[in-house]
């Protein structure tokens, strides 16, 4: 008896690691200190020591079960940017600059392209992030997950000075919320996606005139990532007063998030387009509009608040940054939490 034949392939984990080794390569900033291989990942802060108070956030989540559907379209180099998506979109809402990534990966059998397929989508999230993939970690543990399955999740660490943190303290009566447009569901929600569309090959492979795509291609389309355009609203001279990540509760319960207690956000639902995968959605699952808005992003994958005189000058950074920002409501006194009309 061997560890192989216990299910574990040693060989497939050391070909795993040669296979994405270009990926990873392609992250790298100038602050990694060493290789891939090594026990841990090093990176130096010297870049940062002229910050007043540099001050470390970071961010950890995975992909849920989106990954069912990757699995049944045996599609598997997006999912990887979800995985960056949701914990370096959490940093910036901070006000963060990612710095650095770690993925972890589990599975029932190492089948090293599969895994070199993942960590692309992981390092594309990276670079699109900004951020170096350092390290990360790939389990085979057979009879714990079913050999053709495994899940995804990682981890991430940004920095940026104390006074810049966006904390939403200083929100007030008057000032505009901005919404910056999502690509779909993104990577929340998906055990009630899952029923109600049929989980089928057949379905996920049907081309549909309204979504432009399959099905299976529309609810597979990764989170986008929105260090790039919140960067570029800060290089604008923009304060961003209060930042929120449209992730799983929806408006309801991530938009209270960052206000401070006399305020609430009042927000027009007809002031975006909300995207057609949501309408089908809501019209196949007989579901309420309010469970719609309770769960899911309908179209608003990150809001801001900020200043009414800064309105424009937020919009064209985030238009230059590639992004479509829409002016969405407005703050006002009341008790703290979010009103749709």
């Amino acid at each position: 008896m061997d560890y192989k034949n216990a299910g574990v392939d040693i060989e497939a984990g050391y070909r795993s690691v040669e296979l994405m080794k270009e990926h990873v390569k392609a992250t790298m900033r100038p602050e990694v200190l060493g290789g891939l291989g090594g026990f841990s990942g090093a990176f130096s802060m010297s870049a940062f020591k002229n910050m007043e108070k540099p001050t470390l956030v970071s961010g950890t989540d995975g992909v849920g079960t989106k990954l069912k559907l990757a699995f049944l379209m045996d599609r598997h180099d997006t999912v990887g940017i979800d995985c960056v998506a949701m914990c370096v979109n959490d940093i910036a809402c901070a006000g963060g600059e990612p710095l650095f990534f770690l993925d972890y990966i589990a599975c029932g059998k190492n089948y090293p392209e599969k895994i070199a397929t993942i960590v692309s989508g992981v390092a594309e999230g990276c670079r699109q992030a900004g951020a170096a993939l350092i390290g990360g970690e790939t389990a085979e543990m057979p009879g714990f997950y079913p050999e053709d399955e495994y899940d995804l999740a990682g981890f991430a660490v940004g920095i940026v000075d104390e006074k810049d943190l966006i904390t939403g303290a200083d929100i007030k009566e008057g000032d505009t919320l901005i919404g910056i447009a999502s690509s779909g569901v993104h990577s929340n929600g998906f055990s009630l996606v899952r029923k109600v569309f049929r989980m089928s090959e057949e379905a996920l492979h049907t081309y549909y005139d309204s979504l432009g795509s399959t099905l299976g291609e529309a609810l597979l389309r990764p989170t986008k990532i929105y260090v790039k355009a919140l960067r570029g609203v800060k290089e604008a001279g923009v304060t961003i007063k209060g930042c929120s990540h449209i992730t799983g509760g929806g408006f309801y319960e991530n938009i209270p998030r960052m206000l401070p207690d006399g305020v609430r956000a009042v927000v027009k639902k007809d002031s975006y387009p909300v995207l057609p995968i949501f309408r089908m959605l809501q019209t196949d699952g007989n579901i309420a509009e309010d469970m719609m808005y309770n769960t899911y992003n309908m179209g608003l994958g990150m809001v801001l608040a900020v200043d009414p005189a800064d309105t424009e000058k937020a919009m064209e950074a985030i238009r230059a940054a590639g992004e479509d920002p829409y002016v969405v409501g407005i703050v006002e006194k009341g008790e703290k939490g979010v009103v749709l009309c």
